[in-house]
């Protein structure tokens, strides 16, 4: 009876949702595309953002930026760390995206996954030392303290890597906000779908709503609105082609934008400090050493 009954069960075939100021929307519009794998198969439907979705994607991202920003490094370090934990709880589920996502046997796919989960634990662990390495203080000729500080630069827009669904994906993600930004990202155009439930995971990991925004649809429609968006403080073009990168700066430059080009990488190479630094500025603060008692000794 019971083999009966489970020939006759239905599928229950997953949802893919855009991840938006912690919570999981549909894109406003209501559209979707076919994501299939390497060999043509269909995998999922994945919502198709608008442009309104990357305003909200936005909005959502800054009203989390004072929190995130002013959390201590060490508490930003436990979150991401928490993340690892949590996305080694569902090696099995990230192992089959990936491979149908890339066209990888089983053993990559989890080779890979195995892979971002280090660097997710790799770059926790750079959260408070960061400061070390490219702050401190300055000798000057005067009775002074000069100090200085990595503060971060604020909401970042990051297009994922196209082809690297997931180690690349955490790659340009995970430094971004371990120096205190906070994030809108734009999957992997053909692949998105280990990105849309990377966002499942960051839900459950103390990461506040809103630190990371996961977007899903075609790249160049939804980059274009973030790169002019006058509330965007950086783009990474990590996953632009030589054309859409061109015109991702143009429309970067009206506010300033700091501009992460896009170039070769190695996602399985440790990474150095190159993307923890490119989205931080530096604050230094002058201050007079003043003087100790009458002897006028100073400190």
């Amino acid at each position: 009876m019971s083999d009966k009954s489970e020939e006759q069960r239905l599928s229950v075939f997953k949802t893919y949702k855009l991840y938006v100021g912690g919570k999981f929307p549909r894109s406003e519009s209501g559209r979707v595309y076919e994501v299939t794998d390497s060999k043509g198969k269909w995998l999922a439907n994945a919502p198709r953002s608008s442009r309104k979705d990357a305003r909200d994607a936005v909005v959502a991202a800054r009203k989390a930026f004072g929190g995130w920003s002013g959390a201590t490094a060490y508490n930003r370090g436990q979150i991401l760390y928490r993340v690892a934990e949590m996305l080694e709880g569902r090696r099995d589920q990230f192992a089959r995206e990936v491979a149908d996502a890339e066209g990888l046997s089983k053993s990559k796919a989890a080779a890979q996954v195995d892979a971002a989960v280090d660097r997710w634990v790799w770059y926790a662990g750079w959260t408070d030392k960061i400061a070390q390495v490219v702050g401190g203080a300055n000798p000057v000729a005067g009775p002074f303290f000069n100090l200085s500080t990595p503060e971060p630069t604020g909401v970042v827009t990051v297009l994922a890597p196209q082809e690297s669904s997931f180690l690349g994906l955490v790659s340009v993600i995970a430094p971004v906000i371990a120096t205190g930004n906070t994030a809108v990202v734009i999957a992997s155009e053909k692949s998105p779908l280990p990105a849309l439930s990377l966002g499942e995971v960051l839900a459950t990991s103390d990461l506040p709503g809103g630190v990371v925004n996961v977007l899903s649809g075609r790249t160049a429609e939804i980059a274009a609105p973030l790169a002019a968006h006058q509330d965007v403080n950086a783009v990474d073009l990590a996953g632009a082609d030589e054309v859409l990168a061109k015109e991702l700066e143009i429309a970067a430059a009206d506010n300033l934008k700091r501009v992460l080009r896009p170039q070769p990488v190695d996602y399985a190479r440790t990474p150095g400090t190159e993307r923890l630094t490119a989205f931080l500025e530096t604050k230094t603060v002058w201050h007079p050493t003043g003087s100790l008692g009458a002897s006028g000794s100073s400190y």
